[in-house]
């Protein structure tokens, strides 16, 4: 297993896999109410075999190169997650997205481990659009993808029902010259 440290503060990422489903739950029940506001994953982990399977999924997914999952572990323990819900090297497009306790909210984690996973897409695997979609109303999810640098291209109205409403989803995109402009400025 590997672990990249997300800066001095202690955190890293890892892959998140089958075999911490039941980190990965206890993960899900201290966060289910903040981070299932916008997102159905606490939904649809609700017991271990539920969470094995997501996890599964997702390991299904990465030996198949169309997605990827990372936990953000600080202080030893899963706090948050990072991932490619999409990866198509053909068409070079991809997806991000991420959750997190609220209990770690506004250390940077987020924007620190998706900048690891656009590197990552853009520089080893040739991906050219990296995308983010997030609802409207969550404004965390958006000031991210604000802050690298991504590039608003519009609201899909009242595509994502969850939870009984029906939410706008803001579709966010960088792609590879822009971030490997904006990450050579940065330098």
């Amino acid at each position: 297993m590997f672990a990249i440290s997300l800066g001095e503060d202690g955190a890293e990422l890892r892959p998140l896999e089958p075999w911490n489903a039941g980190e990965f739950l206890a993960h899900m029940d201290r966060g289910r109410e903040y981070i299932g506001r916008y997102i159905a994953l606490p939904d649809r982990c609700t017991d271990l075999a539920s969470a094995t399977a997501v996890l599964q999924m997702y390991a299904d997914k990465a030996a198949a190169d169309s997605g990827r999952l990372h936990g953000i572990w600080s202080d030893g323990v899963l706090v948050g997650g990072v991932l490619f819900r999409t990866f198509d090297v053909t068409v070079g497009s991809c997806e991000v997205g991420c959750w997190l306790e609220e209990a770690a909210v506004g250390r940077g984690l987020i924007t620190r481990a998706i900048r690891i996973l656009i590197d990552w897409a853009v520089d080893r695997r040739g991906i050219h659009r990296v995308e983010w979609i997030a609802a409207a109303a969550n404004t965390p999810s958006i000031k991210v993808a604000e802050r690298l640098g991504m590039v608003r291209e519009g609201v899909q109205r009242e595509s994502y029902p969850h939870r009984g409403v029906r939410h706008d989803m803001e579709v966010w995109s960088v792609l590879a010259p822009e971030w490997r402009r904006q990450r050579d400025t940065a330098r």
